[in-house]
């Protein structure tokens, strides 16, 4: 399998406060790789990072063979990672239609129909909510059109941030429905960060604990699932 993503000793601060600490992690082509971990523990920090907003201090970020550390987030899009952000993030003033072309700002034109047309069959609610502004969208069509947005890109690498956060049971399996759907049918290699342990590490190949910044276990998803300190401390009603 070759590597997509590679986190080689990466450190992050803000300011005088680190929020990663020495952290390695590898996403393999074709897979979908979790990272799990309570609330504050350095995720969305880790995928920021990755993006260049915070730059990392220490280590390196390594793209398909290409150190990407010290380049502006824009390179680093262009070069087919695109990322599904926390707090979804749409233009709630833009049509359903407007987010999707603002997704497709790094594709040929020539592309667009086709990466359209695939992510409104992903999503059938946004063709049905095509022309109406993304502010007046439920939680669930607001994560659904920020996860579209980014697949406009057509990217090799998707970074997911929390997409379940706030939403209802049936909308996260659709939306979990979808991701699964994706990397089975297109082979797209997805990084996930997710609160929701047991949905994420059932969907994943493969799973990072992040706490306190810092990597402190790692497995398959099936291994990360049956160990009995993941499910104290995240299946069993832990945080």
């Amino acid at each position: 399998m070759s590597s997509v993503l590679e986190l080689k000793g990466v450190s992050t601060f803000y300011g005088a406060v680190q929020a990663l600490r020495d952290v390695s992690i590898e996403v393999n082509e074709g897979e979908i790789v979790t990272l799990i971990g309570a609330n504050g523990a350095g995720k969305s920090t880790l995928m920021m990072t990755i993006f260049g907003q915070p730059k990392a201090k220490n280590g390196e970020i390594i793209y398909r063979g290409e150190v990407i550390t010290a380049l502006p987030a824009f390179q680093i899009a262009r070069r087919g990672i695109a990322q599904s952000p926390e707090g979804r993030r749409i233009f709630p003033r833009m049509s359903v239609e407007e987010n999707l072309l603002m997704g497709a700002q790094v594709v040929k034109y020539a592309d667009y129909d086709k990466q359209l047309a695939m992510v409104l069959e992903l999503f059938p609610r946004l063709r049905e909510r095509f022309a109406q502004r993304g502010g007046t969208l439920s939680g669930g069509e607001q994560q659904m059109l920020a996860i579209a947005r980014a697949l406009m890109s057509k990217p090799k690498l998707l970074l997911l941030d929390e997409p379940s956060l706030g939403l209802a049971p049936l909308v996260i399996k659709q939306i979990f429905g979808a991701i699964r759907q994706l990397n089975r049918e297109t082979g797209l290699t997805v990084l996930l960060v997710e609160q929701n342990a047991n949905q994420a590490l059932r969907l994943a190949h493969r799973g990072y604990v992040l706490v306190n910044g810092a990597i402190t276990m790692q497995g398959t998803g099936a291994e990360l699932l049956s160990r009995p300190e993941i499910r104290a401390a995240y299946l069993e009603g832990g945080h």
